[in-house]
This record gives structure tokens, C-alpha cells and sequence, in this order.
């Protein structure tokens, strides 16, 4: 009733929707890089929306299963195989007792998201298992730590599967040209308009320095009129610049405060898109209204929980 974890990978944490309400204590959110493909997994089985399940980063992940579940494969394509025959994500699949599923690196985004049915059985802390390494908290131990090889990830046995696939519609294309809206916020204002229009009118490379921590991109150089600012409490997309003029998307293990200053924010599903690119790929930014984020994310959660 598990699956056997033959090889780790590069990095496979145990994420559900995230740690809310502590960033107040100094504990950060975690929960998974990418809402749309997380929430998608659990749609295509059916499972409650906040279900737990794996976040595979740059792949290599090998797992036996010792019971029959059915699994959803979303996110990045890892060139991941059922039985040594490849197989494609955004798709359920029947998983059988001795079936090996492997895990090979990104051909198309970094992050998949391995789900089973009804999730995986992991201790609870502060309300959720989401892995925060940083804060020791999560996981399948409850201590912060990534996936080991020998661990065992127990889930309850399904013996009936239907194949659901997701809409054409609603698979990104993870190579395509970036665009991102960005909300003004926080210091906005505390830029000139030639800054602004720099920044939006550049474009911008991952650079290697990317984590569940925050993105670091590289390109025409930002400046603000402020030295530096009062550490304040910031969100997920909050864009950063600190003094060298390069901007920082901070992303879900972000820490709970900071204090350079932020030109504006990213939505929560633009985060999510930024987070499934790899070093060299360029995004570009252009203002957004925090009405039309709003609409855009009641849209998905209309499509998503109804």
C-alpha cells in the first residue's frame, strides 16, 4: 500500500496547498511553485483540491509501487516512464503492484507533480505537510527533508481507474515567449518613470540562482529612489530590486519579510508560469491591473472547484 522511493532525484518534496496563516510567526507558505498544474493533478482524480502530492524538480525520481492506485502526471514533461514506456503528463494512469515509474530530465518545463488517489499519508504541522527544508517543517517526516531513498510514501489502495485527460486548452506551453503581468504595489511609486519603463520594456533571463526561494533574472538594470526600505511582510510574486538593479521574484519558501524595494507583484498563477522555466529562458513583464488578476484567478477557481 506505498511506493517504494528507489532513487530520490534531484530534489521530490511532499506539497499540499501550503502553511496559511503563520507568516505573522516568521513561517513562510510553501506549498507547490506551480497552483495550476498542483490543482490540476487533483482535478483529474477527483481528489479534495488541497490533497497532497509529489513536486518532482528537474526529475530522476524512480518509484516501485507495492498496491494498485491510480496516479496524475501534471506540470513539466520529464520524459518520465511507466514500465521502462514513456509517459505523458497531464494524464491519469492505473499504476499496478511491481510497476516502477522513473523520472528523467526536463524536456519541456522543471516542476512535475506526481498525485495519487486520495493522497499520501504524511504527519500534519501547522495544518499542513508541505516541505519547507529551511524551516525544518513538512515532509514525510514532518522535519523539512526532501524525499530518501528507502522512504516509503503509504497511500490507500484504488482498484478502480478511469482515464481523465486535461483540456487542449488548459496545457501550457512551457517553451513559449513569457509575458507577466505585474500589479503595482508596495514602492511602485518610489520608481521613476524611466525605470518603470525599463523594466517593462526589457527582457528579462532566468538566471542560475533560482529556487523555491526566489528567482533571480538578469537584464537591464533597474533603480529605485529608495537606499533600502523598513523590513514589511511580502507575498508570493513580489518583486524585488535590490541595490545591483537585478529583480527577484520571491516565491513560495519565501521568507516572511524583506527589505528592498519592490516594484510590484506578480499574480499567483504568473509566479506558478515563471516557476516551470529554467536558466536562459527570457520573460518579459508588462503592467497589470489587480482587477484583472482577480478575475483571472476566479476564472480558475471556477474551472477548478466549481
Amino acid at each position: 500500500m506505498s511506493f517504494d522511493v528507489i532513487n530520490p532525484g534531484m530534489l521530490t518534496l511532499l506539497e499540499d496547498s501550503g502553511r496559511l496563516g503563520y507568516q505573522h510567526l516568521g513561517i513562510t507558505t510553501g506549498g507547490p511553485m506551480d497552483e495550476h498544474a498542483f490543482y490540476w493533478a487533483n482535478r483529474l482524480l477527483g481528489n479534495a483540491p488541497d490533497t497532497n502530492m509529489l513536486e518532482i524538480t528537474f526529475g530522476q525520481l524512480q518509484l516501485k509501487a507495492n498496491a494498485a492506485t491510480s496516479i496524475a502526471l501534471t506540470g513539466a514533461d520529464l520524459a518520465a516512464t511507466l514500465n521502462d514506456k514513456p509517459i505523458s503528463p497531464w494524464l491519469t494512469y492505473a499504476v499496478y503492484p511491481d510497476d516502477v515509474i522513473t523520472f528523467g530530465m526536463p524536456k519541456q518545463g522543471l516542476r512535475a507533480y506526481l498525485a495519487v488517489k486520495e493522497g499520501f499519508d504524511a504527519p500534519q504541522k501547522l495544518g499542513s505537510c508541505s516541505t519547507v527544508k529551511r524551516e525544518n517543517l513538512g515532509g514525510l517526516r514532518g522535519n523539512g527533508e526532501p524525499l530518501k531513498q528507502g522512504d516509503v510514501l503509504a497511500f490507500t489502495p484504488t482498484y478502480h481507474h478511469a482515464e481523465q485527460r486535461t483540456p487542449r486548452w488548459a496545457i501550457p506551453d512551457y517553451d513559449a515567449p513569457l509575458e507577466l503581468g505585474v500589479m503595482p504595489a508596495y514602492q511602485h511609486d518610489s520608481f521613476t518613470h524611466d525605470a518603470q519603463m525599463t523594466f517593462f520594456t526589457s527582457p528579462y533571463e532566468v538566471s542560475q540562482n533560482i529556487d523555491r526561494m526566489g528567482y533571480r533574472l538578469s537584464g537591464a538594470e533597474v533603480k529605485c529612489n529608495l537606499d533600502g526600505i523598513i523590513s514589511e511582510g511580502i507575498a508570493f510574486g513580489a518583486i524585488q530590486i535590490p541595490n545591483d538593479g537585478q529583480p527577484i521574484v520571491l516565491m513560495k519558501d519565501r521568507q516572511t519579510i524583506g527589505g528592498y524595494p519592490k516594484i510590484g507583484c506578480l499574480s499567483s498563477l504568473g509566479a506558478g508560469q515563471l516557476s516551470q522555466r529554467s536558466p536562459g529562458q527570457i520573460v518579459t513583464f508588462k503592467p497589470m491591473d489587480v482587477a484583472d488578476a482577480e478575475v483571472e484567478r476566479r476564472l480558475f477557481n471556477h474551472v477548478m472547484f466549481g
